[in-house]
């Protein structure tokens, strides 16, 4: 019961992965079809992320009224209904409109379950139920590639993506009762030195928690990454296009490199995540990064280096996402407009200085306390 509760949660991270890369690989032709200029995927992007950090603020409450299961199927069922609104949209201001239960549905579901499993598995189990995420992020990208060179267009990608969804929101349904047939215990190995592993754990409200010392490194950390990942797997398809000349049908396809490598790099990082730990996972994590961002930058005549780039990016992103959120417990787009896409691996270098100097910033506080 307890390894089938598990593959449940990495089947709902899947489906958490699948919606994540689809603008980014289709928004170079979404954009001449919806006759908007390019930054306006920054302003769809802003109407998710703005609803997933409302429903994520509110994962908690809804978490421990409905129970993880529920709030798990309620969440994809209404990413599902949102892929189905963007495939039967034709105007910008109707994807604004179903983004905003994407955004809803997206951030609740990841919330949910990334404190489930930060709390009741080890870091291998973080690091692979984001691979499997990855998995989902991987295949849009080729899905929108297939449906672009096939003619039906990239509302034939998100209809394809929404019939995934609708079948994943029914098994999660059927499946409600395993939440509460099978509940691991807290993770002992991570637990300080005579704690139990049942004991139970004090609510902390937010204004308290922004109080904790740390928490804005971490804060920072996190935002860094986040704004990494969601930059590249935004606008890595139409860097490759206007930048380095890529079609569109093939840049849709290599944009999927960047995900590919979180994937294999969160599956490999499952593997050693509790021997080397949390820190030095994130700090390798972001050096590898900025290795790929230098490649992508490189001015070429070749496309080759840039793409390879993509790959290592992805490889050094991979842990850092899972690090932080396992370690939390022990611990305590228009701007192209106006620029031009040129602007993309500067940017991406920018934020991971940021990141890094944040990561370490809370090092030295966590080592100075400890």
């Amino acid at each position: 019961m307890y390894a089938l509760l598990l593959a449940l949660i990495y089947v709902a991270f899947v489906s958490l992965g699948l919606p994540d890369s689809l603008i980014g690989a289709g928004w170079p032709v979404m954009q001449g079809d919806l006759g908007v200029p390019v930054g306006f995927a920054g302003i769809l992007t802003m109407i998710i992320a703005a609803g997933t950090i409302l429903s994520s603020l509110l994962s908690e409450r809804l978490t421990h009224r409905l129970g993880v299961g529920l709030v798990t199927a309620i969440s994809v069922g209404m990413t599902a209904a949102a892929l189905f609104g963007f495939s039967f949209s034709d105007s910008f201001w109707m994807l604004c409109l179903w983004a905003i239960p994407y955004g809803l549905g997206a951030g609740a579901v990841d919330a949910a379950l990334n404190n489930y499993v930060a709390l009741h598995y080890a870091a291998k189990h973080m690091n692979w139920l984001h691979s499997f995420w990855g998995v989902g992020a991987s295949i849009s990208p080729f899905i929108m590639s297939y449906a672009i060179g096939a003619n039906l267009g990239w509302t034939g990608a998100y209809q394809t993506v929404g019939i995934i969804q609708g079948a994943l929101t029914v098994l999660l349904f059927l499946t409600l009762t395993l939440w509460t047939r099978a509940r691991p215990t807290a993770r002992v190995s991570d637990l300080p030195e005579g704690s139990e592993a049942e004991t139970p754990r004090k609510h902390v409200p937010l204004r308290e928690a922004l109080r904790i010392p740390g928490v804005w490194f971490i804060l920072g950390a996190f935002f860094a990454y986040c704004a990494i990942e969601t930059t590249t797997i935004l606008w890595a398809s139409t860097y490759l296009v206007t930048a380095r000349g890529v079609d569109t049908v093939t840049a849709a396809a290599f944009a999927s490199l960047f995900l590919l490598g979180i994937t294999a790099g969160r599956f490999l990082a499952g593997f050693v995540a509790d021997r080397i730990g949390d820190r030095a996972l994130i700090r390798g994590g972001f050096l590898a990064v900025g290795v790929g961002v230098l490649m992508i930058a490189l001015p070429l005549p070749t496309p080759a280096v840039a793409l390879t780039g993509l790959v290592i990016a992805g490889l050094g992103s991979a842990p850092i996402y899972p690090a932080i959120i396992h370690s939390t417990p022990a611990n305590f787009g228009g701007i192209s407009t106006w620029t031009g896409m040129w602007v993309f691996p500067l940017f991406l270098g920018v934020i991971l200085l940021f990141g890094l100097a944040m990561s370490e910033m809370l090092n030295r506080r966590v080592r100075v306390k400890s």
